[in-house]
């Protein structure tokens, strides 16, 4: 976890200076495990966020806007009750352990001023925030944890506070790096595992960045490490030891690549460890960048698997419902077989005995008049054996022609809904999920959400990219913006593209003729079309092209399934290097 005790340390230190003799104005409760305390503190408006959420427990000073539901939980109601109009006081700090205990003075229901604290635990799963009285007894928390969840510790209403059992290590401000190196020596433990075990408030990441300081490989046994190894871990223990003792802290946060695009981890110390950093004298301004595009990443990760089951359970049904109509298909293909026996039994009649079990005839409608064994029910008459077959043959005919029909229909909605998978496969924001889930709800596959009908929202846009010659490229990042793109955004003459019979993006080029687009450009927006497919990872994938006004949108059709002539076909192979590498607007 990034959030260690050292970076709260830096966090505590942060909050009194920001927050301390501020009055919480507003409470919010905007997810069932986090809190929203809006603060007016020396003459500015701070947010704060207390999350007890299992996978990113935190608090911080944020500048995002949450969305509240509109009836408030009841912790949230109780914490406005003892809150509301509240004065923090200070922002205490438990010996590195992640806890941050905000103490709130207030006026009780007698009128009396009293203090309250509100305290939120950042231990994972067993996250935490809990209201507690003058009498060190628990108000109330947002999850209740009762003796049968927990036989060491009880977080109920009317229970007395107690704090998480201590951990057997060392403070940072009282460690001796002589010390920890001298037990390093004579351990078979990882460097970084026998860091993690003897420092309070230390996490995995700190113990790397210190190997890294001194040059060891932190994978090392600590009775491996040379004298030279020893001495340096020692100088670098020191060095971090005294950063964190006298608050010498550099809040930073760390990426990936030098686009500067997904975050990786953060921390209050200088990390020398990774190479695309970015500074800021904020360690909440920094939580709040890591914190909120690792939560938009997991919602969207999250969001996405979960439409992606729900779409894959309706695939299912229309494959195997495709399956059954082809199977139905096979089993009348030879349908033609018992119309002819119909015609010849009829025209032989006369010839053929009754009760016989099968009549050996000529078939006068082959070329090489052939005789055939037509199998007969012996109970029937010649006549009505004919009528059988007649009969079964009528049947074949209206089963096949209602079933291709059905098939024709039921690939038409796989070919939808494959093409609707692909887009919820490349969406990169929530907002993007929302919208192919809103299209879906209007086509019936999936019921609506009352929360989602509830909540007004920003529709996105297509992608916008600049060709190497400067011209417009537009991509649809569904079939709603497909369908606007192409019927009602673009020209009769700008020149429409997609994969060819793949699920995929409309691509539009914005040219007045065909002279006006030149073969590079072309080629761009083929790499585009198939990079936005599901060829997405083929090769030698062709690509349609061809004028706007030669692209249709059937009556009745789904969103985004239109139909289009006079076009011409190239094959490219999709490139992510080379989709980053165009310029986007």
């Amino acid at each position: 976890m990034p959030l260690d005790g050292i970076v709260l340390k830096s966090l505590i230190i942060e909050l009194n200076e920001k927050l301390t003799g501020g009055r919480i104005e507003k409470v919010f409760q905007p997810e069932w495990d986090e809190i929203v305390l809006h603060i007016r503190a020396k003459g500015h408006n701070y947010k704060l966020l207390l999350s007890a959420n299992s996978s990113n427990p935190r608090v911080y000073i944020t500048g995002e806007d949450s969305i509240n539901p509109p009836v408030p939980p009841m912790f949230c109601m109780l914490l406005r009750k003892h809150l509301s109009g509240g004065k923090i006081i200070n922002v205490a700090f438990h010996d590195y352990e992640r806890i941050v205990d905000i103490h709130i003075e207030s006026i009780d229901e007698l009128g009396d001023l009293s203090v309250k604290r509100l305290v939120a635990e950042i231990m994972g799963r067993y996250s935490n925030i809990i209201l507690i009285g003058e009498n060190n007894r628990i108000i109330d928390a947002i999850k209740h944890i009762d003796n049968e969840t927990s036989r060491v510790r009880e977080v109920m209403p009317a229970r007395l506070y107690e704090l998480p059992p201590a951990q057997d290590k060392v403070s940072p401000d009282d460690a001796d790096p002589l010390e920890i190196v001298t037990g390093i020596e004579k351990s078979s433990l990882r460097v970084d595992k026998y860091l993690l075990e003897k420092i309070k408030g230390f996490s995995p990441f700190l113990c790397r960045e210190i190997c890294y300081r001194a040059e060891i490989d932190e994978r090392q046994t600590g009775n491996s490490l040379s004298t030279v190894q020893l001495n340096s871990l020692s100088s670098e223990l020191k060095q971090v030891l005294e950063d964190i003792k006298y608050n010498k802290f550099s809040p930073c946060i760390i990426y990936d690549s030098q686009d500067m695009e997904n975050t990786l981890d953060f921390h209050c110390l200088n990390v020398r460890s990774y190479e695309y950093l970015k500074h800021d004298d904020s360690i909440s301004r920094i939580m709040d960048l890591y914190y909120t595009d690792k939560v938009k990443s997991n919602r969207l990760s999250q969001m996405k698997a979960s439409l992606l089951r729900s779409l894959e359970v309706i695939l299912s049904r229309y494959r195997k419902k495709a399956e059954i109509q082809e199977s139905t298909l096979q089993e009348v293909a030879d349908r033609e077989k018992y119309r002819l026996y119909g015609e010849l039994l009829t025209a032989n009649i006369y010839s053929i005995p009754k009760y016989a079990k099968s009549a050996r005839v000529l078939n006068f409608y082959s070329e090489n008049n052939e005789f055939i064994d037509i199998p007969l029910d012996e109970h029937k008459t010649p006549s009505e054996n004919a009528q059988y077959y007649f009969k079964k043959y009528a049947r074949a005919k209206r089963t096949y022609t209602s079933t291709k029909e059905q098939l024709e229909n039921t690939l038409y909605e796989l070919d939808y809904l494959e093409t609707v998978q692909n887009h919820i496969e490349n969406c990169t924001t929530v907002e993007e999920l929302e919208e192919i889930r809103d299209e879906l709800v209007g086509q019936n596959y999936l019921a609506a959400s009352r929360k989602r009908q509830e909540q007004s929202h920003k529709e996105s846009l297509p992608h916008h990219y600049l060709s190497s010659d400067g011209i417009d490229i537009f991509v649809g990042k569904n079939n709603r913006q497909n369908d606007l793109l192409t019927l009602k955004q673009s020209s009769p003459e700008d020149i429409w593209l997609h994969a060819k019979n793949i699920p995929g993006s409309h691509v539009i080029v914005k040219a007045k003729n065909s002279s006006d687009i030149p073969d590079s450009t072309l080629l761009e927006a083929a790499m585009l079309a198939a990079y936005n497919s599901k060829a997405r990872m083929s090769s030698n994938v062709p690509v349609d092209y061809t004028f706007v006004k030669y692209v249709r949108k059937p009556k009745g059709s789904k969103p985004g399934m239109v139909i289009y002539d006079n076009y011409k076909t190239i094959n490219v192979t999709p490139s992510e290097s080379f989709i980053k590498n165009l310029r986007r607007v």
